[in-house]
């Protein structure tokens, strides 16, 4: 199951550096593989910001690559997990390293505006990251090959281009959480769906998930979204438009 999305976290959204006139779109594809010919033809000639993981696939996409700080973090995080609370070592410098990155990103959303947060991001982002990129460089040179700390170490550099893209303009966030956020409720609600274990079960899985999700994302309650979407469609003729009913296009009134 492929998932994209467009716009904001929704209409609460606190950081201004995030507000942007796009609606949030929730949008769940299903495909029979995770080959990269799937996100090229969704995406098609689109040549604008991706933020994803560091998969492959979507760099025969056209779009200019964003990464993701979660990822690079948890990389480290699943070191410190399988070695216990207590032990510190050089993945603690690195998590210690991508805490400043997140901290930054939260006082800049106590910004009053867009232009201020912004700035306030690259003056404080820049030399971190700049210092981050040399202790990378430095650390990976005395560590084993195929160790599990030297992977998370050239993860980030080799998503360094991509993981600092999140500078250069204010409608990029520094993780795609979002994503994440969004396909978890899929992942954990098949698990009690007969139906999906077709084709045609999960294909009837993303438009529903599709539809919930972005109402939930439009700040809409999903129940009373649908409730007006099947009140409405036996009203119209077949083919004619229903833009109307999307669930980034619905206001619902009390």
């Amino acid at each position: 199951m492929w998932v994209y999305c467009s716009g904001t976290d929704g209409p609460d959204t606190p950081h201004p550096m995030y507000k942007t006139a796009l609606k949030p779109i929730v949008l769940y594809e299903f495909q029979k593989t995770r080959q990269a010919t799937h996100p090229k033809a969704f995406l098609n000639d689109y040549s604008g910001y991706l933020h994803a993981d560091g998969y492959a696939g979507y760099e025969q996409t056209d779009t200019q690559l964003v990464g993701c700080w979660a990822h690079a973090r948890r990389k480290f995080m699943d070191i410190a997990k399988s070695l216990g609370k207590n032990k510190t070592g050089t993945h603690t410098v690195a998590l210690n390293w991508i805490q400043k990155l997140y901290a930054i990103e939260s006082r800049a959303a106590q910004c009053e505006t867009t232009e201020k947060a912004f700035a306030y991001r690259r003056e404080q982002t820049i030399p971190v990251l700049n210092d981050f990129k040399k202790w990378l460089e430095k650390t990976v040179k005395n560590k084993p090959p195929k160790d599990k700390l030297t992977g998370a170490l050239n993860y980030c550099l080799n998503q360094w281009e991509k993981l600092v893209r999140y500078v250069d303009d204010p409608h990029l966030s520094i993780d795609n959480n979002r994503a994440e956020r969004a396909i978890k409720p899929f992942v954990i609600g098949r698990k009690n769906w007969l139906f999906s274990n077709t084709e045609n079960g999960a294909e009837a899985s993303a438009v529903l998930y599709s539809m919930i999700e972005t109402a939930k994302a439009n700040g809409l309650i999903a129940y009373d979204y649908l409730v007006k979407v099947f009140e409405e469609l036996p009203k119209r003729k077949t083919g004619a438009d229903i833009d109307d009913l999307l669930p980034c296009n619905v206001t619902l009134t009390p």
